[in-house]
């Protein structure tokens, strides 16, 4: 058996799962079954409204909720993880139902799992923890605005308008709304979101969600509201799995599609996942099995007609907060949700979608925590742009844009940062043994320069500006021993630096060079330069006695004379 083959089964060992799993099944199946049902309850409105959301309808929500919420809970790295379709995966799959229609989604669901396989197994989960907080919190808000946007139409009882863009539908649909007003649906989007929003505040364990979308369907039908539009005919079961939407021909297109929609599922879960490792002690997720898990439950749920799937931050910490354990509370969820397909289409198909709306926009305004944004804000001006431009970016592009932009600003502002600390000071020459008048000659001749921090190519040139504006002077000495890091661009601006001091008849001496900075100097042919003719020192006072011997040969110092034989002691005259 080869290496390669070793490292792979290796890897695969290591994203499978554990018989650990079963023993913590079996310590307390009657939390976990009961944390299950109240996640299960929660999440049956939204698996409905995210499924209308996206376009594909409401039972490729359930669909979604049922066959990615299992092979989530069975493979990914979290115990207390929920998958299923999300909000911020909506909004990644609206354009593309637009352009590609729905075929094209879940060919872009399957791609997405293999690809999220593919990252697990080259172990790309560690790297998710690098995203700063900033951004986190300002892909939080612009998720929440747009998933609020997105139920305008369905509140104010409209068609959805046409168009991609989240703020011209909602201002289109606002148009319809002023011509042709439709206060039923407007009266059900704004009860149903009140009473989440008020219950949550005062029973907050109470699944206040299903209890008004209950109370709104049976008010629709039984005074006859025309205005409460239902969801309409739902299949009672799921469909037969199926490759039938794959065209192998429109891979290359849905390529660029598909990567988004990988990153957002690979960044939404593994974030759900820390939230919930916060929420608990003792709970760890392994990040590289997670990624694995969500990706098996995107290669399954398409072909059961599901949209793509992620962890689900707010399903994920209800059943926290419920008292689960383990991935049996997952499991749960996902059978529950699938007996009420079975059993419970006919009664789930009158659901008015005003209501589901009332749903999603409830959930939208939880999901902004205000404290967070507040302390972020206040934290820095850099973590405040940060995060402003994260949500901005989010609103009006897309959601993998918003974390580029917000990880390229986050990069620029820390390297601004980190450039800020490197120093570049002169300092007073070492007294040594030199007599006062001696020291004053050297001072006149000599200026060492003492460089603090990194060196590289944030803060180089600035540091080559300053150091070539030395005058008057006939010996610097670089005094290296405190910079942290140094890159290629520090290296040839410091080539660059002393090749112009030369050119003016200036010697440069060198101290204290570190045995990491030696290797970027001399691939860029610094050190050969520097060490040209023994200028490179270990120490200070030995490169300011070779300073001075440099300028006694130039004539501008006395020569020192001949040390003294030092007196015998007492000791060596025994």
């Amino acid at each position: 058996m080869t290496s390669a083959v070793r490292a792979v089964r290796g890897r695969l060992a290591a994203v499978l799962p554990r018989r650990a799993d079963l023993v913590d099944m079996r310590r307390d199946p009657r939390r976990d079954l009961l944390a299950g049902l109240t996640v299960a309850v929660v999440a049956l409105p939204l698996a409905l409204g995210f499924g209308v959301s996206s376009g594909l309808g409401a039972e490729a929500g359930l669909a979604t909720a049922v066959v990615a919420g299992a092979f989530a809970a069975l493979f990914g790295g979290s115990n207390l993880q929920v998958s299923g379709p999300t909000g911020a995966m909506t909004v990644v799959l609206v354009p593309i139902v637009g352009e590609y229609g729905p075929t094209g989604v879940l060919t872009v669901g399957l791609m997405a799992g293999v690809l999220l396989v593919a990252l697990a197994l080259s172990r790309a989960g560690r790297y998710m923890r690098y995203i700063p907080a900033p951004v986190v919190e300002g892909f939080t808000l612009g998720i929440a605005c747009v998933i609020g946007l997105q139920q305008i139409p369905n509140a104010l009882g409209v068609p959805k308008p046409a168009g991609d863009q989240v703020l011209v539908v909602t201002w289109r649909a606002v148009e319809e709304f002023a011509q042709s007003p439709n206060w039923t649906a407007v009266g059900f989007a704004v009860a149903v979101a009140a009473v989440m929003l008020a219950g949550a505040r005062w029973r907050p364990t109470v699944p206040f969600s299903i209890l008004a979308v209950i109370a709104a369907t049976v008010v629709a039908q039984a005074a006859h509201l025309d205005g409460a539009k239902p969801i309409g005919d739902l299949p009672s079961g799921l469909p037969v799995p199926s490759l039938s939407f794959l065209d192998l021909g429109s891979l290359g297109s849905l390529a660029a599609p598909a990567v988004a929609v990988t990153a957002l599922a690979a960044l939404e879960s593994l974030l759900s996942a820390s939230v919930a490792d916060g929420m608990t002690v003792g709970q760890q997720h392994d990040p590289d099995r997670e990624l694995f898990g969500q990706g098996l439950a995107n290669i399954a749920a398409p072909l059961f007609g599901g949209v793509p799937a992620t962890g689900a931050i707010a399903r994920t910490a209800v059943n926290v907060r419920t008292g689960a354990s383990s991935r049996l509370a997952s499991l749960t969820h996902a059978a529950i949700l699938t007996v009420i397909v079975f059993a419970a289409a006919p009664l789930v198909s009158r659901i008015p979608l005003a209501a589901l709306a009332g749903v999603l926009l409830a959930t939208a305004v939880r999901m902004v925590e205000v404290g967070s944004l507040k302390a972020m804000a206040k934290a820095t001006r850099s973590d405040a742009l940060i995060l402003v431009l994260t949500a901005a970016a989010t609103l009006a592009l897309d959601l993998v844009y918003a974390v580029v932009i917000g990880l390229a600003v986050a990069g620029a502002l820390a390297l601004r940062a980190v450039a800020k600390q490197a120093r570049f000071d002169e300092v007073p020459l070492d007294r040594g043994d030199h007599s006062a008048e001696e020291h004053a000659l050297l001072a006149q001749h000599i200026v060492a320069y003492r460089i603090d921090g990194p060196l590289f190519f944030a803060a180089a040139h600035r540091f080559l500006l300053e150091l070539t504006e030395v005058v008057d002077v006939r010996v610097v000495i670089l005094r290296m021993s405190r910079v942290t890091t140094m890159d290629a661009t520090g290296a040839l601006v410091l080539k660059d630096a002393v090749r112009r001091l030369r050119r003016r008849g200036i010697t440069v001496l060198a101290s204290g060079i570190r045995p990491g900075q030696r290797q970027v100097l001399e691939s860029v042919g610094a050190l050969d330069l520097l060490c040209r003719d023994g200028r490179e020192y270990a120490t200070t006072p030995e490169a300011i006695r070779a300073a001075r011997g440099h300028l006694e040969t130039a004539g501008l110092l006395p020569a020192l004379p001949a040390p003294q034989p030092a007196a015998p002691t007492e000791e060596a005259l025994r």
